[in-house]
């Protein structure tokens, strides 16, 4: 719904705060504990603002709302599923008044409910492998039955998994992007973020038009990890955006949980650095259910994805056979006929139909990978 001019007006002097060079979003609620508004720091006077900031800041601010430069974003207001969040509305995320950091003011499209719904991050490598990218598809599912929305970055690999294992049953789910909401990154996402703004929520702190940045990804990260009663790590390698959302999860006093995977693969080691570092190993769902005391009895209208698995689960002889001898480590068909025993054209066409039903994937370098 359509927000009135008059409240579309008092929105924008917060963005047009927000604009000021060198207020950042904890100078902006200083500036709110001082003043309580928007309005009343526009109207203070440069000594009482010099208290707060310094005498550049001040005379900016001085200088007054200039209206015309926000016709931009008075415009995206004024249209539906369009909305701008900020403290003083009753809407605002109360778990990001938790973090030391909160942002002033959100830009969202799609269901405002969602921003204080029980939710719980789920984040990981852009450079996904299929077995990471199905686990965190599965997981998101299966925790979407215990009412958590999932929260995650509309990233390639591992978060886009996560938004789609959410929308697959129906359930609940918010991206928080590093970008303008006027855009869609990576683009490839585009058909994916109208689906979740059709059935979950956009946000951001970002103006309209800002663009893909690399220093506008950590401060995201922080309104996923305070979104979020915990955060599960599905892959990461040892240098990645997702250590930083589980450090700042840990800051701030969130659950991390991290699932471990083969020694061999790099995107395994960040996962397990986390784990020595204390979070907690998760390799089924119920170690997270537990740890975050979610009701024993979860929503039965929602499908679970391994309910979806189970049901379209492919069995004969051979096709066992192939799945015990690959264990959980990429292997070579020549290795697979030497340990299976069968032949040659036994195992191609094994290989060819468990990819097919999604069992295995295929990796560069000629080889294979079971898919659990």
């Amino acid at each position: 719904m359509a927000i009135h001019s008059a409240e579309i007006e008092e929105k924008l002097l917060w963005v047009s705060l927000g604009r000021v060079s060198g207020i950042g979003s904890q100078t902006f609620c200083q500036l709110l504990k001082a003043f309580g508004s928007p309005e009343n720091i526009y109207a203070a006077n440069p000594k009482q603002l010099r208290e707060i900031v310094s005498d550049r800041i001040a005379s900016e601010i001085n200088r007054g709302y200039d209206a015309d430069t926000l016709q931009q974003i008075r415009l995206w207001l004024s249209q539906d599923n369009n909305h701008l969040v900020t403290l003083a509305d009753p809407e605002y995320p109360k778990s990001l008044l938790e973090i030391a950091d909160p942002p002033p003011f959100l830009y969202a499209k799609g269901n405002l409910s969602l921003l204080n719904q029980p939710s719980i991050a789920v984040v990981g490598s852009r450079n996904a492998s299929v077995q990471g990218e199905k686990n965190a598809e599965a997981f998101a599912a299966d925790l979407c039955a215990y009412g958590l929305c999932i929260v995650s970055g509309l990233a390639l690999g591992i978060d886009g998994a996560a938004h789609r294992g959410a929308l697959k049953v129906n359930g609940a789910t918010i991206a928080v992007v590093g970008t303008g909401l006027d855009i869609v990154y990576p683009a490839k996402h585009r058909e994916l973020a109208h689906q979740i703004v059709l059935n979950g929520l956009i946000i951001s702190e970002f103006d309209l038009g800002t663009p893909s940045k690399p220093q506008n990804f950590p401060k995201r990260n922080r309104i996923i990890s305070g979104l979020s009663l915990g955060c599960l790590v599905v892959e990461a390698n040892l240098q990645s955006g997702s250590q930083i959302t589980a450090r700042l999860a840990t800051e701030q006093g969130r659950e991390v949980f991290a699932i471990p995977g083969s020694i061999h693969s790099p995107m395994s080691k960040g996962c397990h650095q986390l784990i020595k570092q204390g979070a907690k190993l998760v390799d089924c769902l119920q170690d997270i259910v537990e740890e975050l005391n979610l009701s024993q009895n979860p929503q039965s209208d929602l499908v679970s994805d391994s309910d979806i698995h189970s049901a379209n689960s492919f069995e004969n002889a051979d096709s066992n056979i192939i799945l015990t001898t690959m264990g959980y480590d990429p292997i070579t068909l020549d290795n697979l006929v030497t340990l299976s025993g069968l032949t040659v054209s036994a195992v191609s066409s094994m290989l060819m139909l468990l990819e097919l039903e999604g069992k295995i994937a295929t990796l560069t370098g000629g080889q294979y990978q079971k898919i659990m």
